[in-house]
Order: C-alpha cells, then sequence, then structure tokens
C-alpha cells in the first residue's frame, strides 16, 4: 500500500492539489508563451558554444566570482539596455538577477508583506500578482483604470482612504507599459502624478515593466524608475517575453540599502549560471535587432486577432486595440460567463483566460476574457475564434447570428 502523506502535509500543501499535465490544447490562447519560431535558437546555440568553451570553468563556483547579484556581465549589459531603451539610471550594483520576473515579486513581497497589510494596484490585473498578495493574507487594493492605465484621481482617493484610517499601504503594484490584461501604455505625465502621490503619501511604487519592449511602434514612454530622483522605485524586467519564457531570467532593480535587505531573502544559491552567461553574450550585438523583427509579428497576430474577433463576434466583442504585448481584454455581454465558457472551450481544444481571474473584484468581471496571441500561429488565430464564436453561442446565445455583426 503507498505511503500516507496527507496527515504530514503543511497547511499550504494541504490546500491544493495539482494535476498531471495533459498538454497544450490545439487552440491555446492562455499564459505568456511567444511564437516559438522567434526563439533566436540558432543565435543562441552560438552565444552556448563560445561561452562554455571560454569560460565554462567558473561554473565550478557558486556566482563564477560575480557575487549572490548574478553574473557581473550580464547585470552591466542589463544595465546598458535599460539606459537605452527606458532611460533608466541603474549601475549593476543595484540590479539582482533572477529566476524569471516571478521570484523578482516574489522577494519584493517577502521584503515588504506581512498579513494584513494593504497593497495598491490596477483592478485588473496579472492573476499572479493577485494570487500571491493574497495566499500572504495581503489585501489587493483595485485602483481603476482607463485607456491611459491607472487612473491618478483613484489612486489619490485610495492613499487617502487609507490614511483617513491610519495605515500605509506597502507598496503601488503597476504595469505602467503594455499592463497585463489590459493593454495599456501610461503616458509620461500619468507617470509623474503617480511619483507626486508616492512622495505626498509615502508610499514606494514597485514598477513591473516585463512587457516594455513589446510596444508596437517601438517608441515607449520612460520608466518611472528613470523619472525618479528619490530611490521610490522599484523596478522589474525580464527576457521571458522577448527571448524565451523558458530560460527563466528575469531581474530586480533596487537602490542598494534595500537591495542589501533583498539579497539574503534569495536563498537559491542564485539562479542559473549557464543562461546567465548565453545572455551576456547574446544581448550585445543582438537585442536590439531581434525586437525590431519581433514588433511587426506581434502586431500582425494582433490585427489578426481583432479582425477574427469583429468578424465572428461583431459588436458582441468589446475592446480597445492593444498597443503592444501579447494579449487582448475582450468584453463580452453581461450574460456571458467566460469560465463556463472556458470549461465548454477546453471540450473543444480551446483554451482561454476567464475574467474573474485577471481582476481583483473577480465576480464583477466574469464577462470579460484575456486572449493571448503571442503563441498561436495566424491560421490558429482566425479558427479559434471561430470555434469560440460558435461554441459561445451555443452556450450564451452570444452572439447573435442574423443582421449585421460588423462592429459600428
Amino acid at each position: 500500500m503507498p505511503f500516507a502523506y496527507d496527515a504530514l502535509l503543511s497547511t499550504a500543501a494541504s490546500a491544493q492539489q495539482a494535476a498531471p499535465f495533459q498538454g497544450l490544447p490545439p487552440y491555446h490562447f492562455v499564459g505568456g508563451n511567444i511564437d516559438e519560431p522567434t526563439v533566436p535558437a540558432e543565435a543562441l546555440a552560438v552565444a552556448v558554444s563560445k561561452v562554455l568553451r571560454e569560460q565554462g570553468h567558473a561554473m565550478g563556483k557558486y556566482g563564477m566570482d560575480s557575487g549572490p547579484q548574478g553574473y557581473l556581465p550580464l547585470r552591466e549589459e542589463i544595465a546598458r539596455i535599460l539606459a537605452r531603451r527606458c532611460g533608466m539610471k541603474a549601475p549593476a550594483g543595484d540590479i539582482l538577477v533572477t529566476t524569471g520576473s516571478l521570484q523578482a515579486m516574489d522577494l519584493v513581497n517577502k521584503a515588504f508583506l506581512n498579513p494584513g497589510d494593504v497593497v495598491l494596484l490596477e483592478e485588473a490585473n496579472y492573476m499572479g500578482a493577485i494570487s500571491k498578495l493574497r495566499a500572504l493574507g495581503v489585501t489587493p487594493h483595485p485602483v481603476a483604470l482607463d485607456a491611459d492605465g491607472m487612473r491618478m484621481d483613484a489612486l489619490e482617493e485610495a492613499l487617502a482612504h487609507y490614511r483617513g484610517r491610519g495605515i500605509t499601504p506597502k507598496f503601488i503594484y503597476t504595469i505602467p507599459t503594455i499592463q497585463n490584461p489590459t493593454a495599456t501604455v501610461m503616458p509620461a505625465a500619468r507617470r509623474h502624478e503617480m511619483l507626486t502621490l508616492s512622495a505626498k503619501y509615502g508610499v514606494p511604487i514597485f514598477e513591473d515593466d516585463c512587457y516594455a519592449d513589446l510596444v508596437f511602434s517601438g517608441q515607449r514612454p520612460p520608466a518611472i524608475h528613470a523619472l525618479d530622483t528619490e530611490d521610490r522605485v522599484i523596478y522589474c524586467g525580464t527576457f521571458s517575453k522577448t527571448i524565451a519564457p523558458a530560460l527563466r531570467v528575469g531581474y530586480l532593480v533596487a537602490p542598494w540599502p534595500l537591495m542589501g535587505r533583498i539579497l539574503p531573502l534569495k536563498t537559491d544559491a542564485g539562479s542559473g549560471a549557464l543562461e546567465q552567461m548565453v545572455l551576456a553574450e547574446y544581448l550585445p550585438d543582438n537585442f536590439d535587432a531581434h525586437i525590431a523583427a519581433l514588433l511587426p509579428m506581434l502586431q500582425e497576430k494582433s490585427d489578426a486577432l481583432c479582425a477574427a474577433l469583429d468578424e465572428h463576434f461583431g459588436a458582441a466583442a468589446d475592446y480597445d486595440r492593444p498597443a503592444g504585448g501579447i494579449y487582448l481584454w475582450v468584453t463580452l455581454p453581461d450574460n456571458v460567463d467566460t469560465e463556463r465558457l472556458n470549461q465548454a472551450a477546453l471540450r473543444h481544444g480551446i483554451e482561454i483566460n476567464p475574467g474573474h481571474q485577471w481582476t481583483v473584484n473577480g465576480a464583477e468581471n466574469r464577462h470579460r476574457m484575456r486572449i493571448c496571441f503571442g503563441h498561436p500561429s495566424l491560421d490558429t488565430i482566425r479558427d479559434g475564434i471561430a470555434k469560440l464564436a460558435d461554441i459561445c453561442f451555443d452556450e450564451f446565445g452570444v452572439p447573435v447570428r442574423s443582421g449585421n455583426l460588423d462592429r459600428g
């Protein structure tokens, strides 16, 4: 008889049970995956060969003589990229290489949060951020969004509300450039406003800039961190959405007094060395050109998705065309429950992100869905959305099948 572990498990382990991985469905519109042909495999292979031959023996030591913050040549290159693309002044000593941006988020949460604390964030937001806060016993306070991202009037209202109760939120978590899931881009003026509010209420900003390189126009506002003159902004980024998600290389930027508190919390003996060495070799001569080639491909996919929604859902699917990234945030009529829609769609090999998972007030957003277009091909996008519309009609009578379905 198999050993019975259940009675010995921790509270956290007892609360959940993962299902065995069954593979991805044919029409896979979830997750931050990117188009596999865009991964620069040949250039990375050249970099792997070179760094292993020339520096591979350095992996015989934890930290490779670069210390616990990560491979120094990579941190120096990240500093150059941030200066060139985001307007940031971040020395290598303020940069920590992490195992993906999720580890950066976990480290910031560990450094700041206790049960009962409050974090302010966009009302529609990255599911992982919301779930991590709740798992820590922290209140995620939703701040309203509009076409320019987090609204500053709503942010000040929330800050004043908590000040009136004698509570200081621990930080403002924001995805200002290609917000997840809404794909909005916060203008520079609003970024300055956020810094002013941060100073007025004594609340730091945690800027998640993971999608910032994917603005279709190639032009983005400066990072909030770049506008900060008082070390109020903690910043994280990643190469998951530009080079390859499976590399699992992200980074955290914080001033040393704070970094010195965060660093002891990273207890994994360092993120993977080979990935860091390869990126340090690959990035200087290839990164900007790779992004320039990536953007029109993503724009074409975004356009194909919007066209498919217009054709098959018509006015029943309300959305704003994304300024970049790999996601589209779609609002359906109130009678549509996208959790139920997703369950029905899965039976036909289609998967979407139900809106309640990507919002703080989930019950109010069950008629919304996030559709990811980074990984599927153009044909998969077109065929998948057509099938999804048929399933939605069967389940909810949406979209209406008679009359003109074109968007007005």
